[in-house]
């Protein structure tokens, strides 16, 4: 998933920017330099203990491999050496400014029982990565406390660079050692994060369905089956009057008015024109409903898959929505193309500008609800000039009728 950039901070890259981009050496003694003498000092003690717990297990574990107690007592220390792994990644960044995603995590349950927790367990590189690290961190930390302490006392006027020479080489060590294992591991723990995105918005989808149906359509029937029911009791009285006559046209009312509630709720699940006739079509659809006029322009020699014109027709559908509400504008567009592998959305206005994603117009939610599909979300909304946003969605092809 591609992700937004960030101007570099004064620890050296972005707040999600896990390239190894070393920080300048500075000379006055700010508050960074500080952090990083407290992150040296404190390293001794804690490589210690680290080196110590994975000593021991090794050590442990391989003497006792003979019996049934070896190789779990390995497979459950490399999970301990994983919790150590992540207080060292919060200490790096607190201290250093590293920022490094968090592995994901091996499987609570396995579907072969303990035999299956014993493999993940032992094949798991993370933890055996968290082991080497805190193995080889004890000889290089007893070499940065004993730097650091004569350099407190007796090299302050250079002491800046020495605190930022050793501090990188731990930012490096971090980044070889305690990051996610390769490109798939960060793309799990991404997707992982992404899943919890869909069902917050599947649930929320459903909660508004629930409270369109309760608030809407449903009390309305109810109120006509009441009707209905009086003006029966009434035409077997054989009071055919007047009266009867003004409760079947009320219901006859409340009929239509509830047939309309249910289309509209039916084109916010999905629009029969979007299933029917297409992305251009249903774009063309819900520009009509736009308080300013909207020109619509779709590129496109084929239909993508199902799930993708959705979300591409939900998204232009908030997006105008927004500008109706929000822009003050005097007119839109919208232009959908394809380009390569990729779905292209750009919705554009002249109106007052200021958009962004913090806002609360929706579009954090949009942002998200991309993301989760490994989809780009970009506003570009200078203030009093307008506002253009730009959305990518991954072109995935129709499947053919009949198939799953």
């Amino acid at each position: 998933m591609t992700e937004p950039l960030h101007a570099p901070d004064a620890t050296g890259g972005g707040p999600d920017d896990d390239r190894p981009v070393l920080p300048p050496a500075r000379f006055a003694l700010d508050r960074h330099t500080w952090k990083e003498i407290a992150y040296l000092l404190s390293s001794f003690p804690l490589a210690l203990v680290g080196f110590v717990y994975a000593v021991t297990m090794l050590a442990l574990g391989a003497g006792l491999t003979v019996t049934v107690i070896g190789l779990p007592l390995i497979a459950g220390g490399l999970r301990g050496a994983r919790l150590i792994a992540r207080i060292e990644r919060g200490r790096a960044r607190a201290l250093l400014g590293v920022r490094i995603e968090e592995p994901s995590p091996l499987p609570v349950r396995n579907a072969g029982g303990f035999f299956g927790w014993l493999w993940n367990g032992l094949k798991d590189p993370v933890g055996w990565r968290a082991v080497l690290y805190e193995v080889i961190r004890l000889p290089w930390s007893v070499l940065t406390f004993a730097l650091m302490l004569p350099s407190l006392l007796v090299l302050w006027p250079v002491l800046p660079f020495i605190a930022r020479g050793l501090a990188n080489a731990d930012r490096a060590m971090v980044r070889a050692l305690l990051s996610p294992s390769d490109e798939l591991e960060r793309r799990i723990a991404e997707l992982e994060s992404d899943r919890g995105v869909v069902v917050d918005t599947a649930a929320a989808d459903l909660r508004r369905i629930e409270r369109d149906l309760h608030d809407g359509a449903q009390a309305r029937l109810v109120n006509l089956a009441m009707g209905l029911g009086l003006a029966k009791e009434k035409l077997l009285e054989g009071q055919a009057d007047e009266t009867v006559a003004a409760m079947v046209d009320e219901a006859h009312g409340e009929v239509k008015l509830a047939l309309q509630e249910l289309r509209d709720l039916a084109r916010g699940i999905h629009p029969a024109v979007l299933t029917d006739r297409g992305l251009d079509a249903a774009l063309s659809s819900v520009a009509s409903r736009c308080t300013v006029p909207v020109k619509v322009t779709a590129d496109l020699p084929a239909r993508p898959a199902e799930a993708i014109e959705g979300i591409a027709y939900f998204t232009v559908s908030e997006l105008l929505q927004n500008i109706s509400k929000h822009s003050r504008a005097t007119k839109a567009s919208v232009e959908v193309w394809r380009s390569g592998d990729r779905l292209l959305i750009q919705v554009q206005d002249d109106g007052q500008g200021g958009a962004s994603l913090d806002k609360g117009t929706g579009m954090a939610g949009l942002a998200e609800r991309l993301g989760a599909v490994d989809g780009v979300f970009v506003v570009d909304s200078p203030e009093g000039g307008g506002t253009t946003v730009t959305a990518e969605l991954p072109w995935r092809d129709r499947l053919p009728v009949g198939k799953d």
